[in-house]
């Protein structure tokens, strides 16, 4: 037994729940591909004030969990705590903004780093699809990403979740409700720390999950009653656009997420089988996020799926993906020959699209065909000396046990034709 062990608040995707993970990450992406978003990748680590400034000093995200080094050179880097900063430096970058098309449109698929409390549904590695639609100020670009996330979620069968939905304002009508939010927390029993996130951003202490915090929150201005006449509108325009395409969403005045970027529509998707770490996925508008890592304005909205919790959630619906079998043809040689025979026929069907395997190291016909079964195969090729000489195989259908002999020059054709 080995002495190392996966570091804690991390795992290992193995066999065969990893098929499961590649298939999330697949159908959460698709909706996105098929809406003209390009894919992007980006560092695991960068530059150390790209997060502070973009995510905010304020955040436990950059104060507790961010994962800094400093290299031989003197760099300040971090492990990326999240993937939007990191997903608009690389466009700023390129000048992605400057080659015509607002807005434009990214997805992303990785991993993602916080050193948090280790606990199901909260790891210190975690991975998330994303996509970010940037450049453009347009309620049904929020409404479009909402969608797509909902319509992600449906197609793995998911249902027992809730959109919740909120506006943040903007520079405009935001100003004034801090205003009035300071003022109400003064007046509560708040300890050091939390007193000076406040003085940073007070939105933050309504995000606090401490019971006694939000027990005295309760009476707490809400932002909603603060928004100028162009953010209602801004928010009433996306909600109408949800409603008539079919997504339910409930209203959470409370509801700022752990990042300081977001503007106007902010938005959490939330498994109800999943208890605390309920989260499944969010975003919202960052748009002024261009700016604070030093581009021009560029109102953007995007969005992270989690890929680690929607695999809890299926698992809490008791939704099993329905996934091809890694292996649809498994060959089974009698003989040394046959072997080598069956092995370049092997190689045939997998440069013609058939998924096949060969029994490697089996020492008998029986362990082998057991071997055969548990790859889950469609069908088993087996073959000896006297097959060979006749020029053909026994093609065996693992699900009816019917054997067939094949002719080896029409091996190929025949299981295409099966549709394998």
């Amino acid at each position: 037994m080995s002495t190392f062990t996966a570091p804690k608040g991390t795992y290992d995707l193995l066999p065969p729940s990893s098929a499961t993970f590649l298939a999330i990450r697949e159908r959460i992406a698709a909706p996105a591909r098929r809406a003209g978003y390009g894919y992007i990748e980006t560092p695991v680590f960068e530059d150390v004030k790209l997060f502070s400034r973009g995510v905010g000093e304020s955040t436990d995200i950059v104060t507790k969990e961010m994962y800094n080094l400093t290299t031989k050179g003197g760099d300040e880097l971090a492990l990326r705590p999240e993937g939007t900063a990191s997903v608009l430096r690389a466009a700023l970058q390129a000048n992605l903004h400057k080659q015509g098309n607002l807005p434009v449109k990214l997805w992303y698929s990785g991993s993602y780093y916080r050193y948090e409390r280790a606990q199901k549904g909260r790891y210190r590695q975690f991975s998330q699809v994303g996509a970010e639609a940037i450049g453009a100020e347009d309620p049904a670009l929020d409404a479009e990403l909402i969608i797509l996330a909902d319509d992600a979620f449906r197609s793995l069968g998911l249902s027992d979740y809730s959109l919740l939905l909120n506006s943040l304002g903007d520079k405009q009508c935001r100003p004034v409700y801090r205003a009035a939010l300071i003022e109400f927390l003064t007046g509560l029993d708040l300890d050091e720390e939390t007193r000076r996130r406040a003085e940073i951003n007070p939105l933050r202490v309504l995000d606090d999950k401490r019971k006694d915090v939000q027990d005295q929150l309760v009476g707490a201005p809400m932002l909603r009653d603060f928004l100028c006449e162009d953010c209602k509108a801004y928010d009433e325009k996306v909600r109408e656009l949800l409603t008539a395409n079919g997504v339910a969403f409930v209203d959470d005045p409370k509801l700022v997420r752990g990042l300081d970027y977001y503007t106007r529509t902010t938005f959490e998707f939330v498994h109800n089988g999943l208890g605390a770490q309920s989260a499944i996925g969010g975003g919202g508008r960052y748009d002024g996020l261009s700016e604070m890592i030093g581009g021009p304005a560029l109102p953007s909205v995007g969005w992270a799926l989690g890929v680690d919790r929607t695999f809890l959630a299926l698992e809490a619906e008791g939704v099993a993906l329905d996934l091809p079998a890694a292996t649809a043809v498994y060959a089974v040689a009698l003989g040394e020959e046959a072997k080598n025979t069956l092995f370049a026929k092997v190689v045939e069907l997998r440069r013609a699209g058939v998924a096949t395997d060969l029994a490697f190291g089996v020492k008998s016909i029986k362990n082998a065909m057991k071997s055969a079964d548990r790859s889950g195969a469609r069908f088993a090729l087996i073959a000896g000396d006297r097959d060979l000489a006749e020029g053909v195989v026994q093609l065996k259908d693992m699900n009816t046990g019917e054997q067939t002999p094949v002719a080896l020059d029409a091996l190929v054709t025949t299981l295409k034709e099966k549709q394998l």
